[in-house]
């Protein structure tokens, strides 16, 4: 996992070398096809990447983005209308059953599918109108990293591809070097707080909310820790009660709108005693984990590149071995 997630950089970087022409052409495309909704189909890791997708599409190209769920046509086989949707399947295998039964039902109902997919010889790219490649090459670990980030980075390139956005596509550019940076980040403050921890939330807000799914599920998966994800605005629909002396909060920032609620949620939580972390913000009373300045669109990858190696040194603290989670299995095929 460690080897895995430190090479993320150069995944992106020969993605953004080798893949500019095809992705300049799949934007023309979907802005020919003009999509009146967007859907994305993903389990695990991809599904948070998908939340990404969801944020970065409604707020560059203002067009509705849901995620569908896969059982309504692998379970209940029902076809829903999807005529000039853009349907985004995201899976590193592209193997599970119940994708490729949504990805059949989604075509048939009129759909255009865009897969990405870290698998070159899959059903799944097969199956798809338009593919991104991931580049991320073998993945050894159960968990999955530098396919993760190498999926929000293409799907940053296939948005400043779709709306034109020049200032997108150059910031994009400085990624790999900054995720470089992001992996040298000094998050040892961290190990102390999580290192003998039952329980943790992980919050963050819009384009951020992906950070804190993908940050909550590597910690139950490789170190045994129960952590859950919230946006910062349902983290006060109950779950804000349980927060306490013994109970720590991780909470991502990025710098757009949603910045001074993190920040304010950060230093609320700090004054009731509860044990906080925040990343890409400040809050008085929290123990500020260094991170990258960057335009907002790229912190969430920089904050789980700097969350992988915190959990991959976490698990070991912990006396787990992050490559080999119990009752895990690298391919996961759900019907």
């Amino acid at each position: 996992m460690f080897v895995e997630a430190a090479a993320a950089a150069g995944t992106v970087r020969a993605q953004l070398e080798q893949d500019g022409p095809a992705l300049a052409r799949l934007g023309e495309r979907i802005r020919a096809l003009a999509p009146r909704a967007v859907v994305t189909c993903a389990r695990g890791s991809s599904d948070h990447a998908a939340t990404f997708a969801k944020y970065l599409i409604e707020t560059h190209v203002g067009v509705l983005t849901a995620s569908a769920a896969p059982s309504v046509a692998s379970v209940y086989g029902v076809a829903q209308d999807l005529r000039q949707c853009l349907f985004i399947a995201i899976s590193q295998s592209g193997r599970s059953p119940d994708l490729l039964a949504s990805v059949a039902h989604a075509k048939a109902s009129g759909a255009t599918v865009l897969a990405l997919c870290n698998s070159p010889d899959s059903p799944l790219l097969a199956a798809a109108d338009h593919s991104i490649a991931l580049r991320a090459g073998p993945e050894r670990s159960v968990a999955a990293t530098k396919s993760y980030l190498a999926t929000l980075a293409a799907l940053l390139h296939f948005v400043a591809a779709w709306t034109r956005d020049g200032a997108l596509a150059r910031d994009l550019a400085l990624l790999p070097d900054l995720l470089d940076a992001a992996w040298q980040m000094d998050w040892r403050a961290a190990l102390t707080e999580l290192a003998g921890a039952e329980h943790l939330y992980v919050v963050g807000r819009g384009l951020g909310l992906a950070a804190a799914q993908e940050t909550a599920l590597k910690c139950k998966e490789a170190c045994g820790l129960h952590a859950e994800a919230f946006s910062s605005a349902e983290l006060r629909h109950g779950p804000f009660a349980l927060l306490g002396p013994r109970f720590p909060a991780l909470l991502f920032a990025q710098d757009d709108a949603t910045r001074a609620g993190v920040e304010a949620m950060a230093a609320e939580l700090a004054a009731r005693h509860v044990p906080v972390l925040i990343a890409g913000a400040a809050a008085p009373g929290a123990v500020a984990l260094p991170t990258p300045a960057c335009r907002a669109e790229l912190a969430p990858l920089l904050l789980v590149q700097s969350a992988y190696r915190l959990i991959a040194t976490l698990a070991v603290r912990r006396g787990l071995d992050p490559d080999r989670p119990p009752h895990l299995r690298k391919v996961t095929e759900t019907v």
